[in-house]
């Protein structure tokens, strides 16, 4: 483990990494080389025969990776004993836990160890560290990886070349806004919600109201958000980052569309459903060209739960406005006690999120109108989750 520590944050070239190379099988079998994100860093994945794997941002290393499970490069995999003292390959994380003495933390599903000179993440099959044979590879890092994703991640195949590039080498917004929008409608990223849309992101950067302008998506197959972030008075730039560090990152309100949008795109708003009210882990208000609706939370079971989402009728909007949002507490409530899943609810065949009219996806239109709420309750709830195993791991 020394000569892996000792080797971290140096350049190629000095003579703990070579000691390291020599360590792991004199020289790679396999070099990997891509330019990420904006400003571009030059990714370097050097992969040995033994089944270590040393990671270079701009000549520096930034991670190595002992690979026990068999690899394209490394049939057999390395001996985790002839690295790490009191770990072989059957370890579990309890057997992590009791040789390294230090604290741990959560981070995108795994649990890491916080060293003195840098972080040790075990990696288990997905849901494993209980069992013998779950171990798959152990790697230190220089960044934490709480703020920072995986290695192995920059060669994600539907990630990996998101940025679009002149041929210059120059970023290209233009062309890189189109492929993520590609990408958004392939179904291969999700836009999040709380940032702004692609379709906004250049409309917004042009009116200059905004210091920044970031859209986010997430990669549906190896997780990472990528953000691209417009400045006021700065080149653009283009990360990639776990999903709680993502959910971190500051976001500017959004000004209302009239003061930046298009006539296009002020139509499309004023069309759309828009957010009126909530109260929280219980209802939603939107409304519509005059009609209200309630996007309700209701009870399957002790471990399922589901939205209604009605129309109000005449009597219901009536008492909406003579008894205010109490009112719709009430309804909520009627809703989630008659089970709206079941067929002899009353409120069944109004659920527009079953019985759609006019082919219309009420879920994706609700989705949009309480967007900005929902994302402020989930980085309340991410904050509150971090603390819980911050306590934890200092416990």
């Amino acid at each position: 483990m020394p000569l892996i520590l000792d080797a971290l944050c140096l350049a190629r070239d000095d003579a703990p990494v070579r000691r390291l190379i020599d360590a792991l099988g004199t020289e790679p079998v396999e070099t990997t080389e891509r330019r990420i994100g904006e400003p571009a860093v030059l990714s370097q994945h050097l992969l040995f025969g033994s089944g270590g794997e040393i990671v270079l941002h701009d000549d520096a290393v930034v991670a190595v990776i002992l690979h026990l499970a068999p690899t394209p490069s490394a049939p057999r995999g390395l001996d985790a004993a002839e690295w790490l003292p009191g770990v072989d390959n059957d370890a579990t994380f309890a057997d992590f836990k009791a040789t390294f003495d230090v604290p741990w933390r959560f981070a995108d599903g795994d649990r890491y160890f916080v060293l003195e000179a840098a972080y040790l993440r075990p990696e288990f099959v997905k849901h494993g560290g209980r069992r013998a044979g779950d171990l798959q590879r152990v790697a230190f890092t220089v960044d934490d990886p709480r703020e920072t994703c995986r290695p192995a991640d920059e060669d994600c195949p539907v990630c990996r070349e998101l940025i679009v590039r002149t041929g210059d080498g120059s970023f290209d917004l233009d062309g890189t806004v189109d492929a993520l929008v590609a990408g958004v409608e392939a179904g291969v990223l999700k836009e999040s919600s709380g940032a702004v849309s692609l379709a906004d992101l250049r409309l917004l950067h042009a009116s200059a109201l905004m210091e920044r302008v970031e859209s986010q998506v997430t990669c549906t197959a190896c997780g990472r958000v990528a953000c691209l972030t417009l400045y006021r008075d700065a080149p653009p730039t283009f990360g990639y980052h776990p999903l709680d560090a993502a959910m971190r990152r500051p976001l500017e309100a959004i000004p209302p569309v009239e003061e930046w949008g298009d006539a296009a795109r002020i139509a499309e708003v004023r069309d759309a459903m828009r957010y009126v009210d909530h109260e929280p882990g219980l209802w939603f208000l939107v409304e519509q060209h005059g009609d209200l609706y309630l996007d309700s939370r209701y009870t399957i079971s002790s471990m399922a739960d589901d939205s209604c989402l009605i129309r109000l009728d005449e009597a219901e909007r009536q008492e909406y406005h003579e008894a205010g949002r109490d009112s719709l507490t009430e309804l909520a409530r009627r809703i989630d006690r008659s089970g709206p899943h079941r067929e002899a609810s009353p409120f069944h065949r109004r659920n527009l999120l079953r019985h759609p009219d006019e082919g219309r996806d009420y879920s994706a239109e609700v989705r949009a109108a309480i967007a900005g709420h929902t994302w402020l309750a989930r980085q309340k709830q991410a904050a509150a989750q971090r603390a819980q195993a911050g306590s934890a791991a200092d416990g």
